[in-house]
Order: C-alpha cells, then structure tokens, then sequence
C-alpha cells in the first residue's frame, strides 16, 4: 500500500504471519535515522543542519502530494479497523491509561513537585494549570475525557494513505552523491486514515520529546518550578526548544499541514473540529507514550515538563498563547 502511493520505504526480504512467530526479516540498513542526526545536530554537530533541513522539506512536500492523491472520504466502519487508533484512542480506552496513572497502576511513585513536596497523579489530576503565563480552564481528567469522545474510531471522516508512526526513529537518511533523501521504516500502523492522526506523532516526537528519550541529559538543561493557587498549578520553566527542533515543526507545518487544511477546505472535506481532533491526538503523545509517573525512568522535573507538554498540546491556552496555538491561530485564520 505504501509504495503505490509512492512512500520510499524499506522493503522486508522476509516476512512470518504465523501466530505467535510474526516477524519482518530486512537487510542491514547503514543509513543513520534521522533521529540519531538530529540528536547530533543538537548536541553540537552542526555540520549537518542544513543538509539536513534542505532533505526534510523536500521529503515534507514529497508527504503533501501523497496526502493529495490519496485523500478520499472513508466510512466509519472502515474507519474504526486502521491500526492507528492503537496510538491514540485505545491508549486511551484499551488499559495504558489505567495502567499508567489509574487508582490500580503499577507504579505509585511521585509525578511532580509542588512547592518543594513530591505529588503523585491523584493530587493534581483535576486541577488547572498556568504555564509561563499561558493559563488553561482544562485539567488532566477534563482533556481526557474530550478525547475519548472525538479521537473515537467509529466515525467517518476524510482519509489518506499514511505510515501513522513517521517519527525521526522510523526514517532514515540517506547520503547522495548528487542529493540526499528519506526512507521510512516500520510500518506497522500504516493504512488509511485521517491525515491529522498521521501527522500527530512526528509533529509531537520529532520537536517536543527530547525530554522523554533522554531525560537524565535534558534534565540539565532547563529548570522549572510548580506552585499552588486554589486549584491552579502555576509552572514556571524556561525549557525551549533547539533550532533543529523547530526546524521540524516549521517544515511540517508550512510543507505539510497549513497547504493539507487549505485544500481539504477548498474541497469541502475539512471537518469542523480539525484543530481539537489534531491536539487531542497530540496530547496522547506526551502522556501515553512512555508512563510519566515511573520513578525509575523519569525524575519530578521532566514528568511535570510532560504534564506541561501533554496540557499545552491538548488543552486551548489563553492570556499568553502556547506555540502550538500561536501556529494554529495562524493556518485557522488564513483558511
């Protein structure tokens, strides 16, 4: 499906359906991944910045003419059988929310501080935060609860063909001669469905997760503080994200999804909630990913940037503007 709609993608030399012994079989691959090169980039190799920046945008205008000539309305039946939604809303609904952060959860440990006091999920699950400035009516519980409700596979909806999993850890890149290129791999959630769904996770992993994949080196790199008004947590941090990262975020945005929602208007296919589908599957991201609450893996500061990141995603900012709805303000108001 991938390659008829013209995706350059990583072909398995075998492949087992059997149940219980399913597996792909590829050849060695000597490409670095994208990921690896950006988290170079970032680090201090800046050697590649540009070679880098010039092969996403021409792989992100590749994206759009896919999205363009696949795009047609899908049932809610047909709708309700892509894989995707096992990133979105059965994480919701199938156990990992439980699991993560419910009464019976597996780890128990602190999630954030408070004035200086480790808090665990039940101490801050309904209350209203304040971010830098940027103030939301929305809590934990109210977000979650909105995206059961619209991330619900069973509704009809405009569709495209999509990997569904296209973030920096399944592309790689590739050195040219003459111009570089991007292969995607691992394609485990591809099929047809919406393009917002597609986009959610390579907009969200590839410019706002570093904390989440190298939290002991990023933890030293900002500094937050969480205090206490009525039921508003008030957070203060200065965590701002690297030139690579908004590199990513600009190209996706300029390159795939402000000219997506044009043309989707423009053929009348655009649904109405575009901006609260898109965020609500954004903030599953941060939050059902990888457990924040796991004291093992995160300590209070990068669980609550991930609480930070997960309300700012998910929930509509006012007083101060966040950056993802700055962006948005921006396609909304031009379409």
């Amino acid at each position: 499906m991938l390659i008829d709609a013209g995706y350059p993608i990583i072909q398995p030399v075998f492949g087992s359906t059997e149940v219980g012994k399913q597996l792909l079989v590829y050849n060695i691959v000597d490409s670095p991944s994208v990921f690896d090169v950006s988290w170079q980039i970032e680090n201090g190799n800046e050697v590649l910045a540009n070679r880098l920046q010039s092969v996403q945008e021409q792989s992100d205008k590749e994206l759009l003419t896919i999205y363009l000539n696949t795009v047609q309305p899908q049932s809610a039946g047909d709708a309700a059988k892509s894989p995707i939604h096992q990133l979105f809303y059965h994480r919701l609904t199938g156990g990992r929310l439980q699991r993560f952060y419910g009464h019976n959860r597996v780890n128990t440990g602190w999630l954030t501080k408070i004035e200086g006091t480790t808090r665990s999920i039940d101490d801050i699950w309904n209350k209203q935060w304040e971010i830098n400035g940027q103030k939301y009516d929305d809590s934990l519980n109210s977000v979650i609860q909105r995206a059961i409700k619209i991330l619900s596979p069973v509704q009809s909806d405009i569709s495209v063909i999509g990997h569904g999993d296209a973030h920096n850890g399944n592309v790689f890149l590739n050195y040219g001669h003459n111009n570089d290129s991007m292969t995607y791999f691992d394609p485990a959630f591809a099929g047809r469905h919406s393009p917002l769904l597609d986009l959610a996770k390579p907009l969200f992993h590839n410019v706002f997760a570093m904390w989440m994949y190298f939290p002991d080196i990023m933890r030293n790199r900002f500094q937050i503080e969480v205090s206490q008004k009525n039921n508003t947590l008030v957070v203060k941090h200065d965590y701002v994200l690297h030139p690579i990262r908004s590199m990513f975020l600009k190209s996706k945005i300029e390159n795939v999804l402000a000219p997506l929602l044009h043309e989707l208007n423009e053929q009348g296919y655009l649904r109405k909630n575009w901006r609260e589908y898109l965020k609500l599957a954004l903030f599953c991201c941060p939050l059902l990913t990888l457990n924040l609450s796991d004291a093992s893996r995160f300590t209070p500061e990068i669980a609550t940037l991930g609480l930070v990141c997960s309300i700012e995603m998910g929930a509509e900012s006012y007083a101060v503007r966040s950056t993802i709805d700055r962006i948005l303000d921006s396609i909304e108001s031009s379409i």
